[in-house]
């Protein structure tokens, strides 16, 4: 696919950035593989005052004599300028040049001093100027230590600051030309997610079972070692952080069962999961009811599925899906694909359920818990509603029993309006396989019950962008 995807937001906030008449600056960082460098090319495809320079990891002496025959092809005059950071910006910023550094961690590597010297040219020297500096980076830690913490060089000096992220559901979809079901679709994101990169490979193919056997199981698949290369770049000492992820991976949630599976300390293991939090590989959820930072319940999942699918089915594997050739998808991986891809299916169901309940004013929407007790999918409202939903990503139809169980669920669930009235439920049934006439019949019968199937949520995750 060769069309640029989504980003609408954040196309408009840097393009309103270039057109400003003061000195701007903007920072841009997020996960590799997220789009960050097509997203800055794309935003600048019709402009000519501009230098783009990717950095290298290379010495400061050839960092800076790259950058200066970059910009030679848009400003010859800055070959005439001393080749040290501080002049070539302040020249490129008379020239009200719009000067992009790509893999921005690489240039601190060498030039510790280098956000320093940005602070100082935005606080004292830009004044004249309409120039806009982009920093890209991929480094989390390394562009908050520069840029975004309290106690950075660079801090407060950002007009913008875009963390990109994984695309929504229905942008991730548009890099697929051949005519996926809705089911297939759902199963090609449970494992390739929204990351631009992995989408583009997994739609050089012609099936699912082709775009996982050919870019994931086989050796020379483009992303076989891909999760390994992105931790070991981002990490000096990947061993337990490996660990870790397969532990969740594998079903571990919370710490103790992460510690016991990984075979690490749970008083060491803070440190760890708190690095992989800011590499967003990791992700801390709570219960809907729940504050984040009080909760003593929080449960621990991996934000990429790619890496979820990774560490569940390819880490360790060594040559054993080449050894079955294609037949590897459907003899080892398609018997679970199902329960594996039924997190990424409720988490789905939460995004959709906002549009599936317009009249709803819905101000948090996630997922409940608590003892034997659990609800996939809750709506609280500010007013009296609360929406539940049970997901079902099974090849049976949903029966009866899955909305008693539901209605068990949710009398467990404490919350109660803000006004201290007695709350309003809605039920909601998402099925992959439809469901049984006893559950059609009691939605019939009852206007607090809805059922929804594969086209309902995928329509409503459009309806949800749009």
């Amino acid at each position: 696919m060769d069309e640029f995807v989504d980003r609408t937001a954040e196309l408009e906030r840097l393009t309103s950035l270039y057109e400003s008449s003061e000195a701007e600056l903007a920072v841009i960082y997020g996960r590799r593989r997220h789009g960050k460098t097509e997203l800055v090319k794309h935003s600048l495809r019709d402009r000519t005052d501009v230098v783009f320079y990717q950095a290298r990891q290379k010495t400061r002496a050839l960092q800076l004599d790259q950058f200066v025959e970059r910009a030679s092809a848009t400003f010859p005059g800055i070959t005439d300028i001393r080749r040290e950071w501080e002049p070539l910006i302040t020249y490129l910023a008379a020239q009200n040049a719009i000067v992009v550094l790509d893999e921005f961690p690489y240039l601190i590597e060498e030039d510790e001093s280098l956000p320093s010297v940005l602070q100082a040219l935005f606080d004292h020297e830009l004044d004249d100027s309409s120039s806009t500096i982009v920093l890209v980076g991929s480094s989390i830690s390394m562009m908050e230590e520069a840029a975004l913490l309290g106690n950075s060089p660079l801090y407060g000096r950002a007009s913008v600051k875009l963390d990109i992220t994984q695309l929504p559901f229905d942008a991730a979809m548009e890099f697929f030309d051949q005519p996926y079901s809705h089911e297939e679709q759902i199963f090609l994101w449970g494992i390739f997610g929204g990351t631009p990169y992995y989408l583009e490979e997994a739609a050089t193919a012609e099936s699912l079972s082709d775009a996982v056997f050919e870019s994931i199981l086989t050796q020379h698949g483009p992303l076989h070692d891909d999760p390994e290369f992105v931790l070991r770049m981002e990490l000096t000492d990947p061993t337990r952080y490996f660990a870790i992820l397969e532990s969740i991976a594998g079903g571990a949630t919370t710490r103790n069962e992460i510690a016991q599976a990984a075979g690490i300390d749970s008083n060491q293991l803070s440190k760890y999961l708190s690095r992989l939090e800011r590499l967003r590989l990791v992700e801390r959820h709570v219960p809907i009811t729940e504050r984040k930072e009080r909760s003593r319940r929080g449960r621990y999942r991996l934000l990429d599925p790619l890496f979820r699918f990774w560490f569940r089915f390819v880490y360790g594997s060594g040559t054993r899906y080449d050894d079955l050739g294609q037949d590897s998808f459907s003899s080892l991986v398609e018997p679970e694909l199902a329960d594996f891809v039924s997190s990424e299916f409720e988490r789905l169901c939460q995004r959709a359920l906002r549009p599936l309940f317009p009249e709803q004013t819905l101000v948090d929407v996630g997922q409940w818990w608590y003892q034997e007790h659990e609800v996939d999918v809750v709506g609280l409202t500010n007013e009296r509603t609360l929406v539940a939903g049970e997901c079902k990503f099974q090849q049976s139809p949903v029966g009866y029993s899955a909305f008693a169980q539901l209605e068990g669920h949710v009398d467990e669930l404490r919350w109660t309006p803000a006004d201290g009235s007695d709350r309003i439920c809605e039920y909601a049934l998402f099925s992959r396989s439809g469901f049984e006439p006893s559950v059609e019949e009691t939605a019939v019968d009852r206007d607090d019950l809805h059922l929804f199937d594969l086209d309902d949520v995928v329509a409503a995750l459009e309806r949800e962008r749009s």
